[in-house]
């Protein structure tokens, strides 16, 4: 069973917070069912950016260890100012998305990752 977007984001931002990694909710989304897109901060100027992985690409009965979204790594070691013009065309996109971002110096996520050529 998957859980609503509210509940998730709070439960992931309460886990890395309590990791002693900064996170914060930067953009609040539709509560019950928005895309999450998360920023890890890598606190040098660059960041990764973790997407949710279509579900088109989850195989059948594939199920998600973090309360059932899979993410995939769009960017990695990008510049942060990439990062952020790529969630402001996500954000125009769809006004429903979520976006957390979080700090981590050797880019930890706490994702379920996965890529569309694993579940291919």
């Amino acid at each position: 069973m998957r859980v609503t977007t509210d509940f998730w984001v709070s439960a992931y931002v309460r886990r890395r917070n309590d990791g002693g990694r900064f996170t914060a909710v930067v953009r609040r989304g539709s509560a019950e069912a928005g895309a999450v897109f998360v920023k890890i901060s890598r606190l040098d100027g660059t960041a990764d950016l973790f997407a949710p992985l279509p579900q088109a690409f989850f195989g059948e009965g594939e199920t998600a260890t973090t309360g059932g979204r899979i993410f995939e790594q769009v960017m990695v070691a990008a510049p942060e100012a990439d990062v952020d013009s790529r969630l402001a065309s996500e954000r125009r996109f769809d006004p429903d998305c979520w976006i957390v971002e979080s700090e981590s110096r050797d880019g930890g996520h706490d994702l379920d990752v996965r890529s569309a050529d694993d579940l291919g």
